[in-house]
C-alpha cells in the first residue's frame, strides 16, 4: 500500500480564506471553524501546521482562477511560512503562466482543467517543472469535465486520465466542484475505474463525509484526499484524521 495523505485545502478569494460550496463561487463565503479564529490564510496555515502538524497545503488561488489575477503578494507570505508543502491551483492557463510559477518554491504545481489552454501547456509544463512538481487536476461539475481545452472538453474522464498517463502525467486530482463542501461520501464508480486503469498517483477532493471515507480510499490505494468541510466544521477528529497519514 502506497503513503496516503491527508490534505487540508485553502481556497483563498479576495485574500480571505473562503468555505467553497457546489463551485458557486460567487456565494462563497469566509471560513469559519472550531479550529482557528478567523479566515486569514497566513493564521489557519500556521495553525494546522504548529498546532497540529499537517505539512502538505492544497491551495487553489480563486483570486487567479475567476479573475485572472493571481494573490502574488498573499502567495509570497505564504512560502515564507516554514517547513510546510505548498501544493498550488494558480488557475494555469498558457505557458506563461508555467514560466511565471515555476519561480515560486512551490512543492507541486497543479494544472487545473477547468483554466488551462490546451493540452501543449500540459507538454510544456511537464518540461520546465518536471513531472514530478507537477499535478493534473481533471475538474468535473457532476463527474462531467469542465475545460477550456477543445482537446478534451467532451471527453469522459477516463479518456482523459489515460491521455494524461500517454503523455507523461504520474499525478492527478480528480476534482468534482459539486461533491464540494456537501459531505456526499462514498467513492463514485467512476473514480474507481480511474484508479484501476492509471498507473500513477490519485488524489481526490470534494465530498468527504467522515473519516469512514479517508479508511475507504486509503484501503483502495488512492494516494490521499484533499479535506476541508469536514475537518474544519469539527465533523472529525483532526488528531486522528492527521495520524491516518502516519501510518
Amino acid at each position: 500500500m502506497q503513503d496516503f495523505r491527508v490534505i487540508p485545502v485553502i481556497d483563498i478569494l479576495n485574500s480571505e480564506a473562503v468555505h467553497a460550496f457546489r463551485g458557486e463561487r460567487k456565494s462563497y463565503q469566509p471560513l469559519k471553524s472550531v479550529l482557528f479564529k478567523n479566515s486569514n490564510p497566513l493564521d489557519i496555515l500556521e495553525v494546522l501546521s504548529s498546532n497540529y502538524k499537517f505539512k502538505d497545503f492544497y491551495v487553489a488561488d480563486l483570486d487567479a482562477i475567476i479573475n485572472d489575477k493571481p494573490n502574488f503578494p498573499l502567495l509570497n507570505k505564504i512560502l515564507e511560512i516554514s517547513d510546510i508543502n505548498i501544493n498550488i491551483d494558480p488557475g494555469i492557463v498558457d505557458i506563461n503562466d508555467i514560466l511565471q510559477f515555476s519561480k515560486f518554491a512551490i512543492n507541486k504545481l497543479i494544472i487545473g482543467l477547468e483554466t488551462v489552454k490546451n493540452l501543449d501547456v500540459i507538454r510544456e509544463a511537464l518540461k520546465i517543472v518536471g513531472r514530478d512538481k507537477l499535478i493534473l487536476s481533471i475538474d468535473m461539475y457532476k463527474e462531467k469535465v469542465i475545460s477550456n481545452a477543445k482537446e478534451v472538453k467532451y471527453k469522459s474522464p477516463i479518456e482523459i486520465a489515460n491521455t494524461m498517463e500517454e503523455i507523461g502525467v504520474n499525478e492527478l486530482i480528480l476534482l468534482d466542484l459539486f461533491r464540494v463542501g456537501q459531505k456526499i461520501g462514498g467513492i463514485p464508480q467512476q473514480y474507481l475505474k480511474i484508479q484501476h486503469k492509471f498507473g500513477g498517483k490519485i488524489f481526490v477532493g470534494g465530498g468527504i463525509k467522515d473519516y469512514k471515507d479517508l479508511i475507504k480510499y486509503q484501503k483502495l490505494n488512492f494516494a490521499g484526499v484533499l479535506i476541508a468541510t469536514a475537518l474544519y466544521d469539527g465533523t472529525m477528529n483532526i488528531e486522528k484524521v492527521r495520524n491516518l497519514s502516519l501510518i
